[in-house]
């Protein structure tokens, strides 16, 4: 409907503004044609201004999350020309324009992976080592974090951050059974807390909890059986040591008397 009336304002603005058609509507004794303005966003209320979706970087609460491209400085030449040898040479303007400032967020993820590529690569040439492949997958992932942490509903970018999740597990775990030493610096330099896994997986079932807490009940009951049965055997003996030792003072006494 807004879509009409904006195509039917546009036609009758162009009319209107047209001096022909004034003149062919005097001569032929038709009524003038009204003086309509166009209809524009300012000028009418059906209108609103909202802010694009897309490119609002705030969270649900109100606030800018916190994102890993924030210490990559402005004026940082991007990655296709920081090696051009003309780049020295000319003007500021032009290094500006080609600066990260002026870059989109691709350019700025790519110079984000070159570096924590550099922290843990074994050489200048390593680009396919496991330390080089976590690297790379810890950036899209804490990419996906943070786009998620915008748009919370987006459920494809959301698989794609468990998949790399997931991959980087098992990178990880090669490198933990393999060379522990260079897992511990991987970890360390990239600031990727490992938490272990459990020593078996097992679904939750209305069975299994049933059955677990009927045996923790059984277990329960036989541990106060056991603890009842010790409490007699400590009587018993108690009993018989007490027994024992007036037989024996009595018998002392005995002695005692005769002597």
């Amino acid at each position: 409907m807004l879509r009409a009336l904006r195509c039917s304002s546009f036609v009758l603005s162009k009319c209107v503004l047209q001096p022909g058609l004034l003149t062919l509507s005097a001569k032929r004794g038709l009524p003038p044609l009204p003086l309509l303005r166009p209809l524009t966003p300012e000028s009418s209320s059906c209108f609103t201004r909202r802010r694009c979706r897309d490119s609002d970087p705030r969270t649900q609460d109100g606030h800018v999350p916190p994102s890993q491209l924030d210490d990559l400085p402005p004026m940082m030449l991007k990655k296709d020309y920081a090696e051009v040898p003309l780049i020295n040479t000319s003007d500021d303007l032009v290094k500006r324009l080609l600066s990260l400032e002026f870059a989109c967020h691709r350019d700025k993820l790519r110079l984000k992976e070159d570096q924590l590529v550099a922290k843990v690569r074994r050489d200048e040439h390593d680009r396919s080592s496991t330390e080089v492949k976590v690297a790379l997958l810890t950036a899209q992932i804490r990419n996906y974090h943070e786009h998620l942490q915008t748009h919370p509903k987006d459920k494809a970018n959301k698989r794609r951050m468990l998949m790399a999740i997931d991959r980087r597990k098992k990178y990880l775990k090669y490198l933990r059974f393999t060379r522990y030493s260079t897992f511990e610096s991987v970890c360390q330099k990239l600031d990727i807390t490992y938490t272990l896994p459990p020593a078996y997986y097992r679904r939750l079932t209305r069975r299994w909890r049933a059955k677990k807490a009927l045996c923790m009940k059984v277990f329960e009951v036989i541990q106060r059986r056991k603890a009842r049965e010790w409490g007699r055997l400590k009587q018993a003996t108690l009993s018989a040591t007490g027994e024992a030792e007036k037989t024996e003072l009595t018998h002392e006494k005995a002695q005692g008397t005769t002597a």
